[in-house]
């Protein structure tokens, strides 16, 4: 059941991952344009750039020559596969969930049984030992 519970919250959070993803594409897009001038000419190109290396696709023509650009594309690689792994995981979570919610709800309507029989023989306890403690 914490398994079922974790994959909801990841499914929940996507419509965040989305727009943040957009944001990173247009921030490292400006980044790429400032930083690796010899290889991304204006800020469409490094745009294009931020959304291939995101992709996995690799870059859109040479490899960073600066430091910095570098570094930033390897953020961008690093944080497109965890996007893209993420959203690849809750689409599959979907896909298991719907097949296995009769078995979920099984074990649901079992627990809940369990826990009556538990407190019908807690009940029980708690009677004899008031009989106990009155001398019957």
């Amino acid at each position: 059941m914490t398994c079922l519970m974790s994959l909801r919250d990841v499914r929940r959070r996507l419509p965040v991952v989305f727009p943040l993803a957009i944001g990173v594409v247009l921030v490292a897009g400006g980044g790429l344009a400032a930083i690796e001038t010899d290889t991304v000419s204006n800020y469409g190109e490094g745009v294009w750039w931020a959304v291939s290396l995101m992709s996995t696709v690799g870059f859109a023509g040479e490899t960073p020559s600066t430091p910095g650009g570098q570094v930033l594309s390897g953020f961008l690689m690093v944080f497109g596969f965890a996007t893209l792994s993420l959203v690849t995981a809750s689409f599959a979570s979907m896909l298991v969930i719907e097949e296995e919610e009769p078995e979920f709800e099984a074990a649901r309507v079992t627990e809940a049984e369990v826990l009556a029989e538990l407190k019908q023989v807690r009940d029980q306890l708690e009677a004899l030992e008031a009989r106990i403690s009155r001398g019957e």
